[in-house]
């Protein structure tokens, strides 16, 4: 038997305990002996909870319990997470996560640490929810060089640009809307302003160019400011608004971005909506690969932290190969990274051309004094300059 410890019993600790329980018999047969849950951890008590049963308040329970090999953090956050994870990892006991917060800040210092004492620090869970992604990066496509990952990672946010383009809701509407179905938090800012997909690229990148990227690094916008008036143009001209988290690989170097992006119907994120997720990579080898499925929620995430739970009790006493280096992966600079921008303007088709040449007019009834148009491919730098060169821009958003 295989014991294991739940560090936090909320959502996806919950869902861990539960498909650790239904799914029994089948996880027993593909791993080779029971797994059992001995403790939960967590501040408050559940009564009628078949988690009661197992219920600890205190974390040294099962720190020196030398029986329990495997700890599930769904604690979230840093702290205490990290110092629970670190010491876990340093008594020999594996830990699986979900938390994206941890592993964009710590995970590379935490899979030292557990290699270091020949057990494995597994975060599946931690970018698009039940989509197995880390697990294709680490493993299914070692084979190929990746050039670029580029994903909708956030369901909050995919949620809410769906309901204001399919059911035509203010952003503080479909904020609230999504609020109410439980799909972004009472403090939503991580999701809004591209923070939460912001820590999944760089994880992610970090995984398919085999170097450390840092969150602090990555280039990021949210949706906060996306307006009805942009989800108009966008349907006016077939294309959708996404928060796409991106990442590639070119002659010139590597970059990140965060930001809402058209995307057209053509492009295979165009069809993934509401709280979905999806994730498309491109490899020498492969080609385009794109993984798809539920990216939050209490049992697909616990699927993807029970999938690492069992590939640990599988590999007990030894560190599954991960292509993660301490490297840095050298970034060029933002402002030579390279975009198309469909420009809001509010001055005449003159000026817009004497700032960014030959344009092509867009016009809708929701837009009154102003007309949008395509750029030529640019820098980011070049459109800026131009954006302030002719102090007539109201928004612009790139395309994909």
């Amino acid at each position: 038997m295989i014991n294991v410890a739940i560090l936090g019993y909320g959502t996806v600790g919950a869902g861990v305990y539960k498909v650790l329980d239904m799914n029994r018999e089948t996880i027993a047969r593909r791993v080779g002996e029971e797994l059992y849950v001995k403790y939960v951890l967590d501040l408050r008590d559940f009564p009628g909870d078949p988690a009661q049963e197992v219920l600890t308040h205190n974390y040294n329970d099962i720190l020196t319990d030398s029986d329990v090999m495997i700890v599930v953090e769904t604690m979230g956050g840093l702290n205490p997470a990290y110092k629970f994870t670190k010491l876990a990892l340093e008594a020999g006991k594996s830990v699986c996560t979900s938390n994206k917060e941890l592993v964009a800040e710590k995970g590379l210092e935490l899979r030292d640490i557990a290699k270091a004492n020949h057990v494995n620090y597994l975060f599946e869970a931690s970018c698009g929810g039940g989509i197995p992604i880390i697990h294709a990066l680490d493993n299914a496509l070692t084979a190929d060089e990746i050039d670029a990952v580029t994903g909708i990672l956030n369901g909050t946010t995919n949620y809410i640009l769906t309901q204001m383009a399919e059911e035509n809701e203010e952003f503080s509407e479909a904020l609230k809307g999504a609020q109410k179905k439980g799909y972004a938090e009472l403090h939503p800012e991580a999701d809004i302003e591209g923070w939460d997909a912001c820590r999944k690229i760089a994880i992610l990148s970090s995984l398919a160019y085999g170097k450390y990227v840092s969150y602090k690094d990555v280039f990021t916008e949210g949706i906060k400011d996306i307006d009805t008036v942009d989800i108009a143009y966008a349907k006016s001209m077939g294309f959708k608004i996404k928060l796409l988290a991106s990442s590639r690989r070119t002659e010139e170097g590597a970059w990140l971005m965060v930001a809402p992006k058209l995307v057209d119907g053509k492009n295979m994120l165009y069809h993934v909506n509401g709280v979905l997720n999806a994730v498309y990579v491109h490899g020498n080898a492969l080609g385009d690969c794109i993984l798809y499925g539920s990216g939050a929620g209490s049992l697909p995430t616990a699927s993807a932290v029970a999938g690492d739970v069992i590939s640990a009790a599988r590999n007990h006493g030894r560190p599954i190969p991960s292509d993660w280096s301490d490297d840095a992966l050298p970034l060029i600079p933002i402002d030579d990274v390279r975009n198309v921008f469909f420009v809001r303007f509010a001055g005449t088709a003159d000026e817009a051309e004497a700032a960014f040449g030959k344009i092509e007019k867009v016009m809708i009834p929701e837009a009154e004094g102003e007309f949008g148009f395509f750029t030529t491919e640019m820098t980011e730098k070049e459109f800026r300059d131009a954006a302030e060169k002719s102090g007539k821009v109201i928004k612009a958003i790139r395309r994909a």
